[in-house]
């Protein structure tokens, strides 16, 4: 493994040469045939973006390079026109009015390229790229050569949204998928079907970023917080940004769908203002380097719309590593669990409660260096993580970020196992061993459509992988399962399915189980329902919904013939579209 401590980013704040600059990445122009504003000028499209105080712009046409191509020749123009000393006055102002612009602002080619089955996807390329090459890759993206002019968003059959993506990252773009979340996005929310062709669309390595358009909202149902990297079957954290998607100058009025320029403005912590810096954050890992714009007034704080999120899966919260008390093996056990799964991050300095103020990491540096030789000296093997810091209402946070284990399992002082069981670490029982054990790391290679095996089917209600059901409700991917129980002398024996991974833990009792399986155990023993009692729609069936604090576990049911499958302690991240719908109808 290499030396992470090499690796450490320098703290924000102490680095001088990076500021928050503030983008769009996804502007049309009179090169789409869709542009609403046939008078407007690419000055006026400049001047509009330096009113918005953007630093960064893209010109996204339709299948086409046109509007950036006509503004580059009109520039073009005008300089040999300089050359040749024949400008007048007008010309010469148009020049300084682009040199002034131009010098203010990047402004960056690009395209959107509609892919099979009218998917819609971002290419964005340095300033200085060849038209002839950008046109070259959309004719190799099956764009006829008679809609390379035209800027429409139909062009008939195209590639694939997997081959555009291999396409344009070979080529040096960034890839972005545009307004994953609504009409044409690759997401595919609110569908009830596509959920392994979702899983490519959205997991492939080749993508780098979702833009999405509920990204300064809040809450549990929000893109961004679907792929945080907490679903079982969407292990990658995606980058998340927002664009305008703007056909305008302007917005007509408030109550429009159709934005202006800079009405969706995502801020991109940079060493400088270039293509190469923007693509470094844009295909990096780190997510605290963008964030929606809500104005200098209110710049988002990356830790505390974490905590806000609340613990998960993939994400904890520590108020101190202190070896005194304990709480130094409560971030290593974390650490273990995460290495052992999707992996995460864990924040330390600061409580899971949003409402308290962060207490901070006194003399950070030395800390992280601290805790690092600690996992260096009592994990086997060593975890994957990177360790850096962030601030925080004042205060600077450790943030632990923790690679998925390519490794597993990884133990601490050598015989310690730890997983992660939604919002709290667990001691693997000799089952979870044996499986991490029996399961090598998933790799995923260029050409892998299929980021993770579905779940485990249950009958014939799980789709097998590759093909679409229309009818069929998968189950969720958090909470257990009690699959049977038999009774020896006198005591319940269970066998308890872990429905992110369907793993089947054996010969759990009910004094044995750690507290979701003792839970569900007790449901099982105590007050299994009858099927006549429960509410069903469809086949499915909320029975109780448990909320404390912020967290909120839902019991569930689902019918399969003759046979009910009960699921307990099932959180938000577990849910897909059909049992959402069914949450939301229940609250």
């Amino acid at each position: 493994m290499s030396n992470n401590r090499s690796r450490r980013r320098k703290p924000q704040g102490k680095s001088p040469s990076r500021q928050w600059r503030r983008m769009d990445l996804h502007l049309h122009t009179p090169g789409s045939v869709d542009y609403q504003e046939s008078t407007v000028s690419y000055l006026d499209i400049l001047r509009q973006a330096e009113l918005r105080g953007l630093d960064i712009i893209a010109f996204t046409d339709h299948n086409s390079v046109a509007g950036y191509a006509t503004m580059r020749k009109e520039v073009e123009r005008l300089l040999w026109l300089e050359e040749l000393n024949r400008l007048d006055l007008e010309e010469k102002r148009r020049l300084d009015e682009y040199r002034r612009l131009l010098e203010k602002i990047l402004v960056l080619p690009g395209f959107e390229f509609t892919a099979t089955f009218g998917f819609h996807i971002l290419g964005i390329f340095p300033q200085d790229s060849p038209i002839s090459l950008l046109e070259h890759l959309l004719l190799t993206l099956r764009v006829p050569v008679e809609s390379l002019s035209k800027g429409s968003a139909t062009v008939g059959a195209t590639a694939d949204v997997l081959t555009a993506y291999r396409v344009i990252n070979e080529a040096g773009g960034i890839v972005i998928a545009a307004h994953a979340n609504s009409s044409n996005g690759v997401a595919m929310r609110g569908l009830d079907f596509g959920g392994q062709t979702r899983i490519a669309y959205t997991q492939d390595p080749n993508l780098h970023v979702l833009e999405v358009t509920d990204l300064d909202k809040r809450g549990r149902y929000t893109t961004r917080r679907f792929f945080d990297g907490s679903k079982p079957e969407y292990p990658r954290p995606m980058r998340c940004i927002q664009g305008s998607d703007a056909h305008r100058l302007m917005r007509e009025n408030p109550s429009s769908k159709s934005l202006g320029i800079g009405d969706r403005v995502t801020e991109i912590l940079l060493p400088e203002v270039s293509f190469e810096a923007l693509a470094n954050v844009l295909k990096g890992n780190d997510l605290s380097l963008t964030r929606p714009y809500r104005g200098p007034a209110n710049p988002i704080d990356f830790v505390q719309l974490a905590r806000e999120e609340g613990e998960s899966i993939v994400q904890s919260f520590h108020a101190s590593m202190a070896q005194r008390g304990g709480h130094q093996n409560h971030v290593l056990r974390d650490i273990c669990a995460m290495a052992n799964g999707n992996g995460g991050t864990i924040y330390i300095g600061v409580s899971a409660n949003p409402k308290e103020k962060p207490v901070g990491v006194r003399d950070h540096n030395r800390a992280i260096d601290r805790l690092q030789t600690v996992i260096s000296n009592r994990f086997t093997p060593e975890p994957d993580i990177h360790i850096d810091n962030l601030p925080s209402q004042g205060e600077q946070i450790v943030r632990v970020t923790v690679q998925p284990g390519q490794d597993k399992p990884y133990a601490i002082d050598d015989n310690l196992f730890y997983i992660r069981d939604d919002t709290e670490t667990s001691q693997a029982v000799r089952d979870e061993i044996v499986q991490l054990i029996a399961s090598p790391a998933e790799t995923t290679s260029e050409t892998e459509q299929e980021v993770l095996p579905p779940l485990p089917p249950i009958g014939h209600l799980a789709p097998k992988i590759g093909k679409t059901a229309t009818n069929v409700v998968e189950p969720p991917r958090t909470g257990v399962e009690i699959v049977e129980s038999e009774k020896r002398k006198g005591t319940y024996y269970h066998t308890v399915r872990d429905l992110r991974n369907g793993n089947l833990i054996k010969n759990v009792t009910r004094s044995s189980a750690r507290k979701l399986w003792h839970y569900a155990i007790t449901k099982v023993e105590t007050d299994t329902p009858k099927p006549s009692d429960i509410s069903w729609q469809g086949n499915i069936a909320v029975l109780d919904i448990r909320k404390k604090n912020d967290n909120v576990w839902y019991d569930l049911a689902m019918r399969e013939g003759d046979k009910i499958h009960f699921f307990y302690g099932v959180t938000d991240s577990g849910l897909n579209d059909n049992w959402l719908s069914l949450i939301e109808k229940a609250h």
